[in-house]
């Protein structure tokens, strides 16, 4: 089964919906040979330094890399691609804010085995969130081609809304992509990274966003330390998480701005999504709590 492509010109909305329907989404050719070639520069001190799996989900042959925004100015720049910014607010527009949950780069090298099929939801705590609400949206960056001897990411598409034993019944297909392509994938879909069975290490960004108020996979607070974030430009920051996740969710001390208090200012912070829509689904809930008092 081969996975459907798309043109990087291709309407946001066109891809969000591809992505909806199927898990994933494949865009390609997105970043040059020049940016792919600066952002591996910039990482190759990182991912040598990397320490290899502890197990065989995590890959006793693959490194993972992380704090991308610090250590690489390059990789800033996929992080706010207008593409992959568009797709993905598009995808996450049911939330009041969307923000960077993680970045990391995967090597998979020779002799790596393939990796058990997965959903990233998992990661919070495992609550089972509704079949219709995605918590995030999912990238990943060939930094090298994606191909079938070289361990590309296995996706059963369509198995986002489905049980395990249901998806098992889907026809496996793996994302096979030039350097500089973006597969899309949501956090209900199962995939897994292939084996490598090529001599070359197969290296992908795996650059992911979530709603607004959830905790972040990866700490970005820490991980690009304040001295860094105060050189970045504000819309980075926000991504990044300096700003309110949604209504209330995030301010500091005295309801100070994130981002202002980074810069040292005392602005206040700023309502994030609708105050009407805010009071409406109060009123709701305690018409809700009102009609069970007098149901029982």
């Amino acid at each position: 089964m081969a996975l459907s492509h798309f043109p990087p010109t291709a309407e946001p909305a066109e891809v969000s919906n591809h992505l909806r329907d199927f898990g994933y989404a494949i865009v390609d050719d997105v970043a040059d040979a020049a940016t792919m070639d600066r952002l591996q520069a910039e990482a190759m001190p990182y991912i040598e330094a990397s320490d290899a799996g502890r197990d065989e989900y995590d890959g006793r042959f693959t490194r993972r890399t992380g704090a991308l925004v610090a250590r690489c100015p390059t990789a800033r720049k996929l992080v706010m691609d207008p593409v992959v910014v568009g797709v993905v607010s598009h995808f996450l527009s049911h939330v009041s804010a969307v923000q960077l949950h993680l970045t990391q780069i995967i090597s998979v090298e020779p002799g790596e085995t393939r990796q058990k099929l997965h959903r990233d939801e998992m990661a919070f705590d495992f609550f089972p969130f509704g079949a219709d609400y995605h918590v995030q949206a999912n990238t990943m960056w060939a930094l090298t081609d994606f191909t079938a001897d070289n361990g590309a990411t296995h996706i059963l598409a369509g198995s986002s809304g489905l049980s395990d034993e249901e998806s098992f019944q889907l026809p496996d297909a793996q994302a096979e992509m030039r350097r500089g392509s973006v597969l899309f994938y949501d956090g209900k879909v199962l995939h897994g990274a292939g084996a490598n069975t090529s001599a070359g290490v197969r290296r992908g960004v795996n650059i992911t966003y979530a709603v607004g108020w959830v905790r972040q996979e990866e700490n970005q607070y820490l991980a690009c330390p304040p001295e860094i974030a105060r050189t970045l430009d504000d819309d980075l920051l926000r991504m990044m998480g300096y700003t309110q996740g949604a209504f209330a969710l995030g301010y500091v001390g005295d309801q100070t701005d994130p981002l202002a208090a980074l810069r040292g200012g005392t602005a206040k912070a700023k309502t994030i999504g609708s105050v009407a829509q805010f009071n409406e689904n109060a009123r709701e809930f305690v018409t809700d709590i009102d009609d069970l008092e007098e149901s029982g």
